[in-house]
């Protein structure tokens, strides 16, 4: 007991430094598609951005001050999707960090800024000590191929949520189940609401159980759900919770919100 204790408030206190960092989700400040832009100009940001296919072209001046790979930039570059961390995005702008992304098809650019009032505002994330009850067993059945299906998204468009399977478990004596995506390394992701919701926690949460074992085990551990990165930046565009997964009880574990 005392080992799941010291763990769980390791990784709480590691989830605070994430989102605190210089560039976590607590800077993010601006999320702007391309496509709303024809002139190529985005708000707050210098250049031109052009959106294509496979990426966006950028072209500034060097008067315009951007930096590209740590270098000052002038000309025109080919920018793909940022995969890494927001600190190691390709453009910089000053201390903010220039980070393209794609969705469906559509290209976008955020900006991560150390000095955002977020950042500055952020006094810590509510969250509910361990608690050994609200870790259960569950038990992972894989679909017959991804299903799809389209949801609401926090900045009011709809995108479609890759789901491989339904994560079966009982809590507090009901027999329950989300249906969850998953991850590139096996892990498991769930985005789910229950009675708490939009009340004594946030209107939706994330789950990240660990990968499943040959015959489909996990553990659900709501001690560990999450916030999801909406919470600290309107700018995000997190996937509403797919249909099925509001639960129709109390989960009191986890991350609430935020201070």
């Amino acid at each position: 007991m005392a080992d799941a204790h010291d763990a769980w408030k390791q990784w709480h206190e590691r989830r605070v430094e994430d989102v605190s960092a210089p560039y976590g989700p607590l800077a993010l400040t601006a999320t702007h598609w391309v496509e709303d832009f024809p002139e190529g100009r985005l708000p707050d940001i210098p250049g031109s951005w052009v959106a294509h296919d496979d990426g966006i072209v950028l072209t500034a001046t060097g008067a315009d001050g951007l930096t590209v790979d740590g270098r000052p930039f002038s000309g025109g570059v080919h920018l793909a999707a940022d995969l890494g961390p927001q600190a190691e995005s390709r453009v910089a702008f000053g201390g903010k960090r220039l980070v393209v992304l794609v969705r469906e098809g559509v290209w976008g650019v955020r900006i991560f800024d150390p000095a955002s009032a977020g950042r500055r505002a952020f006094g810590g994330i509510d969250a509910t000590p361990y608690d050994p009850r609200w870790s259960v067993p569950g038990r992972f059945t894989p679909y017959d191929g991804t299903r799809t299906v389209r949801v609401g998204n926090a900045d009011g468009r709809e995108r479609g949520l890759a789901l491989a399977g339904e994560l079966a478990f009982i809590l507090a004596g009901r027999e329950l189940t989300l249906q969850v995506a998953r991850q590139g390394d096996g892990a498991l992701w769930a985005v789910f609401a229950d009675a708490t919701s939009g009340d004594t926690s946030f209107r939706f949460r994330f789950l990240h159980p660990a990968a499943p074992d040959g015959e489909g085990r996990t553990t659900v551990d709501f001690n560990h759900a999450q916030l999801p990165p909406c919470a600290f930046a309107d700018h995000f565009i997190c996937p509403f919770p797919p249909p099925g997964n509001t639960l129709d009880l109390a989960v009191e574990a986890g991350e609430r919100g935020v201070r």
